[in-house]
């Protein structure tokens, strides 16, 4: 049962206890979102101000600092223009309603008790998505495209030493302007016959069609098989509605809301089979399926195998009941998206682990089957309890793999969570510094190579190459033109990084032939 509580409304802001990383007491700033009474004891449901949603938690009265109260604040009126009344924040009707509640809060006007888009704590030893974004213009190289040659020298302790040269305005074209909210905006064509349907308990709120400050509208893309969330002044899509998900030999705790059936949120575990992803609602169900399900491995083709790592293919719109409970799954974990349930333009690849008992999924990432904008990954999660063992980072290889093999560069669709930045950051720093060490000098000159020849070799677009090696600080200007500078700290913590993949791709081991999904016959 929620209810509103007359002492702590839901928008109102105070202390929370909590642990910290450390298993010591802290009290950050929460926001109360629910309130829910059960049988003794009255929870609360908060949100941690500068935290990721996944650390919201119901927590009890004892938890909350009342002394620091704080309620929401009214907004001021707007003002009037040419001696006329102007629109208000918010109806006379909520205004006497909020005079006589607290606890109600206007749809019109955002209170102070609201999210705001900062930057996430998890996030900070990494610069945000939306300031190392391939898509961010580059500020601190005015010059860059200009350049007739970048070279690379070493540093005073350097061990390698070459030169890069760069043609200029091949490798920086054109980079996409911001929207106020951080994600990279390009213009969409129309494509009709594409319209995603959206289920009812998962939409977007009116402010998908207001337009950012500076004058440019700033909705999603409509692109992606999850594509990006602005419901977040959703009370319901705000707050975690699954408990447990049982998911063969493991049970999972979701991070945030996914759109499985209402009747199926009140459960203490729901139960998935680990092969088909079909959600049963007891253990029982559960036992009487396995017993009919004939799958062992996901459906599609298997394109990869080595040792007890296979990667499966599946079409979205032949194998659809299977896509859309796999996008199910992933939103437990994916906050930044939200579900659309028409999967039949994007592929899906499923990496899977093998035992006796059958190939048991690790992760998955997902594709467009026609990308306008270069995209390899529309989506891609590697399931808590696979994850911090290298598989994310399998995951990312394998997607340029399949780049190679269609002979494109490619790029991930934005924008990426802090998990998802993080883990292609360190994949692309890998990628290009194991590049760069492995030149060598010509004729006693320094080893040259061109930003366009680091794509072609790695699949991995310019505007990331040029991104990566800003974020790695290894561009600097020297006599007139820009040089790349490599210190024997950046080189040993290379092959430190490098010696933990244990799980490299085997190119010999896919067997991938790409399809002409240009012929809309082929879908």
């Amino acid at each position: 049962i929620y209810v509103h509580s007359p002492i702590t409304p839901c928008g109102c802001r105070l202390p929370v206890l909590r642990k910290n990383q450390e298993n010591e007491d802290e009290w950050p700033l929460a926001e109360i979102l629910s309130v829910k009474e059960i049988p003794g004891r009255k929870l609360y449901y908060v949100h941690y101000i500068d935290f990721n949603k996944r650390l919201d938690e119901w927590v009890t009265p004892e938890r909350l600092d009342m002394k620091k109260l704080q309620f929401p604040k009214k907004e001021a009126k707007t003002p009037t223009k040419n001696g006329l009344p102007g629109s208000r924040p918010s109806s006379p009707e909520r205004e006497v309603r909020k005079s006589l509640d607290l606890n109600l809060q206007t749809a019109t006007a955002p209170s102070r008790g609201k999210t705001l888009p900062t930057p996430k704590r998890k996030a900070e030893s990494v610069s945000l998505a939306t300031q190392v974004s391939p898509a961010t213009p580059v500020p601190s190289l005015p010059g860059l495209a200009e350049a007739s040659q970048v070279s690379v020298y070493p540093a005073v302790r350097d061990t390698n030493t070459f030169n890069l040269k760069s043609n200029a305005h091949d490798d920086h074209e054109q980079l996409t302007s911001l929207t106020t909210n951080g994600t990279a905006r390009r213009p969409m064509p129309n494509q009709p016959g594409r319209k995603r349907k959206q289920p009812p308990n998962c939409g977007g709120t009116d402010e998908d069609s207001q337009d950012s400050s500076d004058g440019i509208p700033s909705a999603p893309r409509m692109t992606g098989s999850l594509v990006s969330d602005r419901s977040h002044d959703d009370i319901v899509t705000r707050m975690k509605n699954i408990d447990c998900i049982e998911l063969g030999r493991h049970r999972l705790k979701p991070w945030y809301f996914s759109p499985y059936p209402q009747e199926l949120t009140t459960l203490p575990i729901l139960y998935l089979c680990e092969f088909c992803l079909k959600y049963l609602k007891s253990l029982k169900c559960l036992q009487r399926h396995l017993t009919k399900c004939n799958l062992r491995h996901p459906p599609g083709n298997e394109i990869y195998r080595k040792g007890t790592i296979s990667f499966f293919e599946i079409d979205g719109r032949k194998n659809k009941t299977y896509s859309q409970n796999l996008c199910l799954l992933a939103k437990c974990f994916l906050d930044h998206k939200t579900l659309y349930y028409d999967t039949d333009p994007f592929l899906f690849y499923v990496m899977t682990e093998y035992d006796s008992k059958g190939f048991h999924i690790v992760g998955y990432f997902s594709k467009e089957k026609e990308s306008t904008e270069d995209y390899n990954v529309a989506c891609i999660l590697t399931l808590p309890p696979y994850q911090r063992r290298g598989y994310g980072k399998l995951l990312i290889e394998f997607s340029y793999e399949l780049s190679k093999v269609e002979g494109k560069t490619g790029t991930p669709e934005k924008p990426l969570s802090d998990l998802g930045l993080l883990s292609y950051r360190s994949y692309w720093s890998q990628t290009i510094l194991e590049i760069l060490m492995d030149l060598k000098p010509d004729n006693g000159e320094r080893p040259q190579i061109t930003i366009n020849e680091i794509s072609e070799i790695t699949s991995v677009k310019k505007e990331d190459v040029i991104s990566t090696l800003q974020y790695l600080n290894l561009i600097n200007y020297y006599k007139g033109q820009y040089i790349l500078t490599l210190s024997e700290d950046i080189v040993e913590g290379h092959e430190r990084a490098m010696q933990k993949r244990h799980l490299p791709i085997d190119p010999k081991c896919l067997h991938f032939t790409p399809k002409d999904w240009s012929k809309r016959g082929k879908w």
